[in-house]
């Protein structure tokens, strides 16, 4: 069975892991120091310490922390949707590798609270994730699959991979757009699967709100690069650590919205200020961009409930 387990300050204003069940939380007796160390405890060595604990919170009497601990590499996809593909003038059916880059470590932030957005970006967007968090250390290329999967993935969690786009996209830094502190919300659940679980990586429904409206909402079925293809292909540029996570795209339905291939032809011919004075006052017409004050929620869950990796709940300030 899946363990959904948590970080949290608990009432004496300590740091705590425990295991969540219906909105209340088993406290493990055990001081573990990092994500890395509750994963190389064990599944089974951590639902018996569940069994054992007795001292018990509600979700209401603690505070959610990030289950993503320091040190950890962010790696990250894009465009991995068959949608969001689309929506970008992408062929999924053509598409022959993966978009990757990776985020900043300083830019990890918990589950709920502020979302803060700087004050020379103008074009703040949302970006919900399914996160897999990595469970094998590895030292070159590695080749995953299918009937492997198990071992070089810990478990999952909810990622908002929120980014600048007025950054991202005129200066081409992926990394800088995408790498502000709070830009990067992981958890509140920490999803420990493992072999028979596997396959739910394939049936999870990511759904997002701003102010309550809904913004995005796809399936983890539409992913045009799975996780084993997408691991291979990562650990030809990188070494994984435990604990490590890897976000692997977002749906469609961000803030963002690109222009025709007939407007950007056109353009292109344009001197490069121009061009980007001329993206940003489109874009600025787009009323989706986060303001101050948004309230954004993502959820990702299975439809049979055996998997709810919780809420993420931020303000923008």
């Amino acid at each position: 069975m899946a363990l959904h387990i948590v970080h949290f300050i608990d009432s004496q204003h300590k740091k705590r892991w425990g295991l969540i069940q219906n909105d209340e939380i088993m406290c493990f007796q055990h001081d573990f120091a990092s994500t890395q160390a509750i994963i190389e405890y064990g599944i089974p060595q951590l639902a018996k310490l569940a069994t054992e604990s007795k001292e018990k919170y509600s979700l209401n009497e603690i505070e959610l922390l990030s289950p993503i601990t320091h040190p950890s590499q962010i790696l990250c996809q894009g465009a991995n949707y068959r949608q969001h593909m689309l929506d970008s003038g992408i062929n999924p059916d053509t598409q022959s590798f993966n978009m990757f880059f990776t985020k900043s470590l300083a830019s990890l932030h918990g589950p709920t609270g502020w979302i803060e957005k700087p004050s020379h970006v103008e074009l703040l967007d949302y970006e919900i994730e399914l996160t897999l968090v990595l469970g094998k250390k590895t030292q070159g290329c590695v080749s995953v699959t299918t009937a492997n999967l198990h071992e070089y993935i810990a478990g999952i969690c909810i990622g908002n991979d929120v980014s600048a786009r007025d950054i991202q996209i005129p200066q081409m830094q992926f990394y800088k757009g995408k790498s502000y502190r709070t830009f990067c919300p992981l958890g509140p659940v920490l999803c420990l699967m493992n072999k028979e679980e596997m396959h739910y990586l394939n049936k999870l429904q990511l759904r997002l709100k701003v102010n309550g409206e809904l913004r995005q909402q796809d399936s983890t079925e539409n992913l045009v690069f799975k996780p084993a293809e997408t691991l291979t292909e990562f650990s030809q540029i990188t070494n994984f650590e435990v604990g490590d996570v890897l976000m692997t795209g977002t749906p469609s339905g961000c803030a963002l919205g690109l222009p025709s291939a007939t407007l950007i032809k056109m353009t292109g011919l344009l001197p490069e200020k121009l061009k980007w004075q001329l993206f940003k006052k489109s874009q600025s017409r787009r009323s989706q961009y986060l303001k101050i004050g948004d309230q954004v929620e993502s959820h990702i869950f299975s439809a049979d409930g055996k998997i709810n990796l919780g809420y993420q709940k931020h303000t923008v300030c």
